[in-house]
């Protein structure tokens, strides 16, 4: 029987002052022609250590739409009641940076948490998604910081000024182009090398499907839509100097340093 080849971790990546598509394969990166938007990944027989690219973010998405209270212990740890029913938010794609960027923490903005989270990219558009159709309108997986500022949130009551910072939406560092992962994947964030958050994705209050098929519902949904899917329990605070990394295996690690 033929071995099955791992889905594609598509990235895109600078070196040497120029910007490429890739391909990660260990710890090396090929140049790739074409995004997995297109269809058309070609390799071309050149790679770099992985030490030597600097990441960008896999593309630019059209919509970043995410999940809040998605997993029963976060939801617990911040006092509120489990919902009824998705609770889905906007944070602007501006926000967005890559890894290894730096997140600007601004000191008039009060306690910055982190939360990492595995976020869903949407390879084909559709509306009113049944929960049996949806896994057909996923062209992959990245991973998503959802950078928070808790202070701004609570205080304002609806939540696009505390989630929606220049640089307080990194993700990356590519995007693995599959349907469906494992329901033991999970989503580890260290703060300066110490877990803070281990959650399996089976531990969704709203599973991925049921995500899709919510928001559908009431907005079509586009190619390059991202759904950034909620945060374990263990969300923290975060500082300047502080290194921050949110790791999904089957994807990779998004690494950032806080600054002032």
């Amino acid at each position: 029987m033929a071995k099955k080849e791992a889905p594609v971790r598509y990235c895109r990546f600078m070196v040497d002052g120029r910007s490429y598509s890739g391909q990660i394969r260990g710890n090396s990166v090929d140049i790739v022609e074409g995004d997995p938007f297109s269809g058309i990944i070609s390799q071309i027989r050149l790679s770099y250590p992985v030490e030597r690219v600097k990441f960008l973010p896999p593309f630019a998405p059209k919509k970043l739409w995410c999940i809040g209270r998605n997993y029963v212990g976060h939801v617990k740890e911040l006092e509120h009641e489990i919902p009824s029913e998705p609770l889905v938010f906007l944070k602007a794609t501006s926000s967005i940076i890559g890894a290894n960027d730096f997140i600007r923490i601004p000191a008039w903005a009060g306690t910055i948490h982190y939360e990492g989270e595995l976020a869903v990219v949407i390879g084909k558009a559709g509306k009113n998604i049944s929960e049996e159709d949806a896994y057909e309108h996923v062209l992959g997986y990245t991973i998503m910081n959802d950078v928070t500022a808790r202070a701004l949130q609570n205080k304002d009551g609806q939540w696009t000024r505390a989630k929606s910072f220049d640089t307080f939406g990194p993700l990356g560092p590519a995007i693995l182009l599959t349907k469906e992962l494992p329901k033991e994947t999970r989503v580890v964030t260290r703060l300066n090398g110490r877990v803070g958050q281990d959650g399996a994705i089976e531990q969704m209050i709203f599973p991925i499907p049921r995500l899709i098929s919510h928001i559908s519902r009431f907005a079509a949904l586009e190619e390059g839509d991202i759904i950034s899917t909620g945060t374990p329990q263990g969300v923290g605070e975060i500082k300047a100097g502080d290194l921050i990394e949110v790791e999904i295996e089957p994807i990779g690690m998004l690494k950032n340093i806080c600054s002032e």
